[in-house]
């Protein structure tokens, strides 16, 4: 379609639908931005949700950012570059990311919820008044690492190979964004973390449902799997197809 109506590719690129763009260099502040990003998407955007849809915490990728799937009487909460968003029905309201606190009462009325995710490897919260480190260009890159991710994800779960495929979602616990499907010895998850705690730049990811060996394969140190970091697209001409062949190559032998 976009062929057919190239006045319409930056819109199509910009929704990851169509005429990719390529994931630019990563931005010198993208950790400190994605970590708090982290913390706005665990104690406010996904309680958003969970209050609304009977406790449902994932999120998803959204123009310009991540937040939640419609809920509720057509609500939802999200990120854009540096600003908040909450949408009610036809009315929509905006304004910086500031602080936790802040953030909260935009959203959700009232101050965060600290508790819930205490069982859950997740950022601490820290101080609610502090303001968040958003960078601007970082925030950008976290946008478009999710709307890439997305974009193959979906893709791949398209595939005849990817059986029982679950939903593409975001999970606030990990901030990463994957799903899964069946194989002979259980269920692989698929995804892409915009980096944690082992690993400070985003990458793919492949999670099998047993025990394989470590091996040029499977090449993961910090679980048992393989990783496709983001340094590796950086310089491959087209993106897209570099990734789908990681996922594939490692789908391939658990079938």
């Amino acid at each position: 379609w976009v062929g057919a109506h190239p006045e319409h590719a930056g819109w199509a690129a910009d929704r990851w639908l169509a005429a990719f763009r390529p994931l630019g260099p990563i931005p010198g502040q993208l950790a400190e931005t994605r970590v708090a990003l982290h913390r706005l998407a665990v104690y406010v955007l996904s309680l958003a949700r969970q209050r609304r849809s009977n406790g449902k915490m994932a999120l998803r990728w959204t123009l310009g950012g991540v937040g939640t799937p419609f809920f509720g009487d057509d609500g939802q909460v999200r990120t854009v570059g540096t600003d908040l968003v909450r949408q009610r029905g036809s009315s929509a309201a905006a304004t910086a990311i500031t602080t936790l606190n802040e953030a909260a009462a935009f959203v959700l009325d009232g101050p965060p919820d600290t508790e819930w995710a205490k069982g859950f490897d997740v950022p601490a919260p820290g101080d609610l008044d502090e303001p968040l480190p958003v960078d601007a260009e970082a925030a950008r890159f976290v946008g478009d690492w999710y709307g890439f991710a997305w974009s193959v994800l979906e893709a791949l779960r398209a595939e005849p190979a990817s059986a029982d495929a679950g939903r593409v979602q975001l999970w606030p616990e990990h901030f990463d964004a994957a799903f899964d499907f069946r194989v002979r010895d259980g269920r692989v998850t698929f995804g892409a973390s915009p980096g944690d705690a082992a690993a400070d730049e985003p990458y793919f990811y492949v999670l099998p449902a047993g025990e394989v060996p470590r091996s040029d394969l499977w090449n993961a140190c910090s679980f048992n799997g393989a990783v496709l970091p983001v340094r590796d697209l950086v310089g491959e001409a087209d993106q897209r197809p570099a990734a789908l062949e990681f996922f594939r190559t490692h789908r391939a032998p658990l079938l």
